[in-house]
C-alpha cells in the first residue's frame, strides 16, 4: 500500500522511540482537525467531547499496535515472515514472545476505560441540554472555534505522553523489569482506581441532584451532599489522581535503566532520568493547570459566584468546604 508506505517512512526517525511518538501526536491533530470542520460549518459543540475520547482511543492504540506495524510492514517488503501481532491475553499473563508488556496493556486500558466513560457521559450530557456553555462566546467565530478544537489535540498529547512514551518502547526491554507489579505499579494503579472512582461517584451524585431537582423533589440551587460536601469539584480531583497514577507508573519505567536505553537516553546519567519524569509528569501536571487555571474550576466557580455569591448558605458552603482536595 503506497499511502502506507510512505506515512510510515515520513515518520521513521533515527531514535525508534520518536518513531511511535511522533506519529500518535499527529494523528490527535489530524482527528482534531477534520472534526473541527464540519463542527465550524454547523456551528455546533455537540461531537466535541465525543471527538476528544475518540481521539484519545485512536492514538492509544496506535502507540499500542505501530511499532508491530512498521515490522510487518518491513517483513512483507523484504520477503520475510511477518511477525505475528501482539497477543494482549498473552501479555497480561507475561507469556513470552506476546509482543507486548502488560503494563503497556493496561495502562492502554485504563486510558481507554477513563475516555469511554467520559466521552459518553459528556455526549449524553450535551444531547439532553442541547449545547455547551462553554462555547457561547467562540461558536460563531471559526478561528476561536478551530483553537478549541487545536487545543484539545494538545490537551490529548500531554494527557496521554505517559503512556504513548510507555507504548514507544520496543517490547524486548522490559525483559530485565520485574515481572510482578512493583511498588510503582502498585501505588499507580490505587491512584488510578481511587480517582476514576472518585470521578464516577461525583458526577453519578450531580447527575441524580439535578434528575431530583427536575422532579421537584429538592428546591436546592448547587450540590453540598456526598462528595459535593467535601470537595466543591470532586470530580475534577478524581480526573487529576487518575492521571498521576498512570503518571506513576509508566514513570516507573521509564527512569528504569530500560527505559532510559529506549528513549535514547542512556548515558545521559541524571539528566536523562529527570527527562523521563518530566515526560510522565507533564500529564498529571497539564490536567491539574487545566482543571485549576483554565475551563475547570475557574468557569464553574465564576458561574455560581456570579449567581450565588450574596447567599450565606453559598458563602458557608465555600468556607467549609476545600475547593479541590477533599477534607476526610
Amino acid at each position: 500500500m503506497p499511502v502506507l508506505s510512505t506515512l510510515l517512512h515520513a515518520t521513521t526517525f533515527s531514535r525508534p522511540f520518536l518513531s511511535t511518538l511522533v506519529p500518535s501526536i499527529a494523528l490527535a491533530f489530524t482527528i482534531q482537525g477534520a472534526v473541527a470542520v464540519p463542527s465550524i460549518i454547523a456551528q455546533t459543540e455537540r461531537f466535541y467531547d465525543l471527538s476528544g475520547s475518540l481521539t484519545y482511543l485512536s492514538c492509544t492504540a496506535l502507540s499500542l499496535y505501530l511499532p508491530t506495524i512498521r515490522a510487518r510492514h518491513a517483513a512483507a517488503a523484504g520477503g520475510a515472515i511477518k511477525p505475528a501481532w501482539p497477543s494482549i491475553l498473552g501479555a497480561l499473563r507475561g507469556v513470552s514472545g506476546a509482543g507486548l508488556n502488560w503494563r503497556q496493556v493496561v495502562l492502554s486500558a485504563a486510558v481507554s476505560v477513563w475516555a469511554t466513560r467520559l466521552g459518553t457521559y459528556l455526549f449524553q450530557r450535551i444531547s439532553a441540554d442541547g449545547s455547551d456553555s462553554r462555547f457561547d462566546d467562540i461558536r460563531q467565530s471559526p478561528p476561536k472555534f478551530l483553537g478549541a478544537f487545536f487545543a484539545q489535540a494538545t490537551w490529548v498529547s500531554l494527557c496521554l505522553m505517559p503512556v504513548l512514551a510507555l507504548n514507544a518502547l520496543p517490547v524486548s526491554l522490559f525483559a530485565s523489569l520485574p515481572a510482578a507489579v512493583g511498588v510503582t505499579d502498585l501505588l499507580g494503579l490505587l491512584l488510578y482506581v481511587g480517582g476514576l472512582s472518585f470521578e464516577v461517584v461525583a458526577d453519578r451524585q450531580k447527575n441524580g441532584w439535578v434528575q431530583e431537582k427536575k422532579e421537584k423533589k429538592h428546591d436546592e440551587d448547587f450540590l453540598t451532599r456526598g462528595l459535593w460536601g467535601k470537595s466543591r469539584h470532586p470530580n475534577y480531583f478524581g480526573e487529576a489522581t487518575l492521571w498521576s497514577g498512570i503518571a506513576t507508573v509508566a514513570g516507573g519505567v521509564l527512569v528504569s535503566g530500560s527505559g532510559q536505553v529506549g528513549m535514547g537516553l542512556a548515558g545521559w546519567g541524571i539528566l536523562g532520568k529527570v527527562i523521563a519524569a518530566g515526560v510522565c509528569g507533564v500529564s498529571p501536571a497539564f490536567v491539574s493547570f487545566l482543571l485549576l487555571k483554565v475551563s475547570g474550576v475557574p468557569m464553574s466557580e465564576g458561574k455560581y459566584d456570579k449567581r450565588y455569591g450574596d447567599r450565606e448558605d453559598y458563602k458557608k458552603w465555600k468556607r467549609e468546604t476545600p475547593m479541590f482536595i477533599p477534607k476526610l
